[in-house]
């Protein structure tokens, strides 16, 4: 339960983030806890989140602003692991480096300029460019059904899968439109696959669309060799075959004119 100042506090700022978000930033307090928030960034332009829409938390203690919030970003990224307590300057990982003038609009601002960093720390992971561009475009449907998942999740697991509950709950509008969005898009809730165009992401992110079709040219390419070796030692086969009866009628004649030679010496 939140300190009366923390209330305070947080009340406060939530107003003043409401009024002057700051860029690529949304946030707010869930309507059950003050002090566990909920934030979206959108990805920058020249960053390979750009267009992407991540989702996380800040659970601030009883006894903010003088102790940091845990942060966690659920939402894929291709930077961060999701769901994993995040080991920043600004997290409960490091309480004494806390300032308490520092407000959520500062925490968040901090998050992102570390997320289009590549400064590693604890709950950071390293991918390639194409890794985070393909999740950022898979980031709308992966929040509105987290990650395609039906199956019921424990209380505040959403790593687990919840199917979108949480993240519904607490940003209708936004889900709405993500579900619009995939509608227009044609993407399957089930895989995040969209029927308009095949998806090419990098292995061990997706199923490129029509790879069944190219499993299967390349197993008709190998029964066709496989068939072609076989056609081929057929036709060798009978030509060493008639080589041989030749030679041998060759050598007969060779032998019986030899033989015939002698018998006429006598």
């Amino acid at each position: 339960m939140a300190s009366k100042a923390a209330h305070k506090r947080l009340t406060r700022e939530y107003k003043s983030i409401s009024q002057n978000p700051p860029p690529y930033i949304e946030a707010h307090p869930s309507d059950s806890n003050i002090l566990e928030w909920h934030y979206i960034i959108t990805g920058p332009e020249e960053t390979p989140y750009y267009g992407g829409q991540y989702w996380g938390t800040l659970i601030f203690p009883s006894n903010y602003p003088f102790a940091p919030p845990a942060i966690r970003m659920h939402t894929p990224s291709g930077r961060f692991q999701p769901s994993t307590r995040l080991c920043l300057s600004i997290s409960d990982f490091h309480p004494k480096s806390f300032n308490p003038a520092w407000e959520v609009s500062t925490i968040l601002v901090a998050l992102l300029s570390f997320m289009t960093s590549e400064e590693m720390t604890t709950g950071s992971v390293s991918s390639t460019e194409r890794e985070r561009k393909f999740l950022a475009a898979r980031s709308r449907w992966w929040n509105s059904t987290s990650g395609g998942s039906q199956k019921g999740a424990g209380k505040g697991n959403v790593k687990a899968g919840d199917g979108g509950a949480k993240f519904r709950a607490e940003w209708p509008e936004v889900d709405k439109e993500n579900w619009k969005w995939m509608a227009e898009h044609k993407v399957d809730a089930a895989t995040g696959q969209s029927a308009a165009a095949a998806s090419c992401g990098p292995p061990g992110l997706g199923i490129a669309a029509g790879s069944g079709g190219q499993t299967q040219a390349v197993v008709d390419a190998v029964v066709q060799r496989r068939d072609a070796a076989g056609r081929s030692w057929l036709r060798n086969k009978w030509i060493i075959g008639i080589g041989v009866i030749l030679v041998y009628t060759a050598l007969a004649r060779w032998l019986g004119s030899e033989g015939e030679n002698q018998s006429g010496s006598l």
